[in-house]
């Protein structure tokens, strides 16, 4: 579970610092080429379909539509890019595990995420959202592989935990955590988290503000 004692409080108030400005859309890329310039950096949301990452990106910036929570035509084979007044931007990366998606469309997807992870020199870190409600699903295996290769550092972040019971969810968090021990690009901490009830959202605030005064010195 989750402990406010993971952070001061000095970086909780950083995090809600960091989040309380305005948030915009800033871009959707759809191939690499058509990636905005490089330059704040960069913290990006992945995960299988459904899993609630606009619904997170929406608790954390503290806006109700910023990232869109319909699969709305067009939107989910993108790269989605949100800017703040400081220099972070948000990145919310197609869902992968698509049930409805031909084959050609998954190997475009896929393509354009593996690029962006090898590729963007901007990028700080992965945020990698799994169910509480299901835990760890073959297609989490195929992601950790690529993010691995691609040398990306990962966190896992728990969503829709205020739908499981507390037993359950330690249960389900000791299960994810002997999942990635041995997966050496994972952070070895994790954070549960409901956008519907704001559990943990502070703290994973606090986590991005830490990344962030880390990267910047």
């Amino acid at each position: 579970m989750n402990t406010a004692g993971d952070f001061s409080e000095a970086e909780i108030e950083a995090g809600r610092r960091l989040f309380a400005g305005d948030w915009r859309f800033l871009a959707a890329a759809g191939s690499f080429d058509s990636l905005p310039p490089a330059g704040a950096l960069e913290i990006a949301f992945a995960g299988r379909s459904n899993v609630g990452k606009s619904s997170l990106i929406n608790a954390l910036t503290g806006r109700r539509a910023l990232a869109r929570t319909s699969a709305a035509p067009g939107r989910t084979r993108e790269l989605i890019f949100f800017a703040g007044a400081t220099r972070l931007v948000l990145v919310d990366l197609p869902g992968y595990g698509y049930a409805k998606a031909t084959k050609s469309q998954v190997a475009a997807w896929t393509g354009l995420v593996q690029d962006y992870l090898r590729g963007r020199a901007a990028l700080g870190r992965v945020y990698l959202l799994i169910d509480a409600r299901h835990g760890l699903k073959p297609a989490d295996a195929v992601i950790f592989e690529t993010l691995g290769q691609a040398a990306v550092s990962y966190q896992i972040v728990l969503t829709k935990c205020d739908q499981v019971k507390d037993a359950e969810l330690a249960e389900r968090m000791q299960s994810v955590k002997a999942s990635i021990r041995r997966q050496p690009a994972a952070f070895p901490q994790m954070l549960a988290t409901s956008a519907h009830s704001g559990a943990g959202i502070p703290l994973l605030r606090a986590s991005i503000a830490r990344l962030l005064r880390e990267r910047q010195g």
